[in-house]
């Protein structure tokens, strides 16, 4: 009986040892192969020697066999800019640029990381960088990922200081890692057609005088400098707070920002207390969009703001403390979709922190004033300071006053309306999608009711006003949509 049992467990072991034996075999069978979360990475447009984001990608074996992977490495080396991990081990020098005898287990995976830092390419335009991973199998089967991006040429520059006359002109473009800073009695000008990438929290900081001289069709654009998305569906460009902003201080004037489009910055423009006989500083026919602090911030200055979308900030999108300022023919309107707990449309005061800071003049006329809230307009004002303001032609979210003296030929929205009043006004108010478009739709009541004696010939994409003109920095034309309809 002893040796009845005896052969049993010699039997059952011998079975055991040959599952383990089964168990650590791998499969020469080129039917066998792996499998690919995708079998292509790509990244968005890159500056060349600026690191990109992580992507990620998974590898399974669903084949039914243990695998074994001879080696997994880069076509081309560590020529193009791609760096690997695969599952947990970077695929650097110090592993000849590559992973050797990496095992799959059946239904088992692994995690591969990749990121990129394109070198200098000498072009002026974004050139394609492709590489492929190679899963070199031990049947002799070769499999590959694709990876690509673009990459583009650009000058980074730490920090720019501007002690002359400087003028900066289309060519690579032009990245500020830290700042710009403007001295007094010095002038920078930012030519036609000129984009300037400011990194995380870069300054321009104007002691001096700056001018954005942009033209129709042909703006100055200051944004930053992440050219890739945060998620799929959402580019850091369409994000708040990628870079510091404008600050314009104490001694800076006769500052003009025309045709600019300024968007994702913190504020977007901070004016310093000045003498308000002089003129700080004008803005036209330009756009300041998507900021995390304020639009423009100004005490106690004079500033011009005409043609203008001053549009969705975390804060006030226009704030005002004494001074003089003029707006004509701008659309100011708060739909900032990142924080329910948003400033005003347009703020005014004359005093702050218990100094007095008199409103010697604040004119808005042909504007349109409005956000999701129920009141976009705040006053901040004392009764023994004086306060001198009007708002004449607009169109204003606010509780209806009486004082016709300072407001005159208003429309009131209706402030219950705290959804649709944008979708009424405006061709697209898209918070979800962070998709934005404040043209004019036929249905909004600021066509056709702006003042043509007040009223600028042309709005601020230099489409001409007609006869009888619009509030707001947009003329209405009809869409391809709407003449449909």
């Amino acid at each position: 009986m002893l040796k009845k049992h005896t052969a049993y467990l010699i039997s059952l072991i011998a079975l055991l040892i040959s599952a383990c034996a089964n168990d650590d075999s791998f499969t020469l069978q080129s039917s066998r192969v792996l499998t690919f979360s995708s079998d292509t990475i790509t990244f968005d447009t890159l500056f060349s020697r600026i690191p990109s984001s992580t992507r990620t990608f998974w590898v399974y074996n669903k084949s039914g066999k243990n695998i074994r992977c001879t080696s997994i490495k880069l076509e081309n080396g560590n020529q193009t800019g791609f760096r690997v991990n695969v599952n947990g081990i970077y695929l650097g020098k110090e592993q000849g640029f590559q992973l050797l005898n990496e095992e799959i287990r059946e239904n088992d995976s692994i995690r591969v990381f990749v990121e990129i830092t394109p070198p200098d390419n000498g072009m002026t335009d974004p050139q394609l960088i492709e590489d492929n991973l190679i899963f070199m199998l031990e049947s002799g089967v070769r499999q590959e990922v694709c990876l690509e991006s673009y990459a583009w040429d650009a000058e980074i520059i730490e920090s720019l200081s501007i002690l002359s006359d400087t003028t900066l002109t289309t060519g690579k473009p032009l990245i500020i890692r830290n700042s710009i800073d403007i001295a007094e009695g010095a002038t920078l000008t930012i030519s036609q057609g000129k984009t300037i990438y400011l990194h995380d929290k870069a300054m321009i900081n104007v002691h001096g005088t700056m001018i954005c001289a942009g033209e129709p069709g042909n703006e100055v654009i200051l944004r930053g400098d992440r050219l890739d998305n945060m998620f799929d569906y959402l580019p850091y460009d369409e994000v708040s707070g990628q870079w510091g902003g404008i600050h314009f201080y104490e001694t800076s004037y006769g500052n003009i920002i025309r045709h600019t489009d300024i968007h994702g910055a913190n504020t977007a423009i901070c004016c310093d207390s000045s003498d308000v006989t002089i003129e700080k500083l004008t803005i036209e026919n330009s756009t300041i969009h998507n900021n995390q602090g304020y639009g423009i911030h100004a005490t106690n200055c004079k500033v011009s703001i005409y043609n203008s979308q001053i549009t969705n900030t975390l804060n006030d999108c226009i704030a005002i403390i004494g001074g003089e300022t003029y707006i004509n023919h701008c659309t100011i309107a708060q739909f900032y979709p990142f924080d329910g707990n948003r400033g005003a449309a347009f703020s005014f005061a004359n005093n702050k922190n218990g100094t007095a800071y008199p409103i010697t003049a604040c004119t808005i006329r042909n504007s349109i004033v409005t956000g999701y809230a129920e009141d976009v307009v705040m006053a901040y004002i004392s009764d023994t300071i004086n306060s001198e303001f009007k708002f004449d032609h607009c169109m204003l979210r606010t509780p209806e006053i009486s004082d016709t003296v300072r407001c005159s030929n208003i429309i009131w929205e209706n402030t219950t309306d705290t959804i649709a009043t944008g979708h009424k006004n405006f061709q697209l108010i898209d918070s979800e999608k962070l998709k934005y478009d404040f043209r004019l739709t036929e249905i909004s009541k600021a066509v056709n009711t702006a003042d043509a004696t007040t009223s600028l010939p042309s709005d601020r994409n230099a489409t001409p006003r007609d006869t009888k003109p619009d509030m707001g920095c947009y003329e209405y034309v009809a869409t391809a949509s709407e003449e449909k309809e």
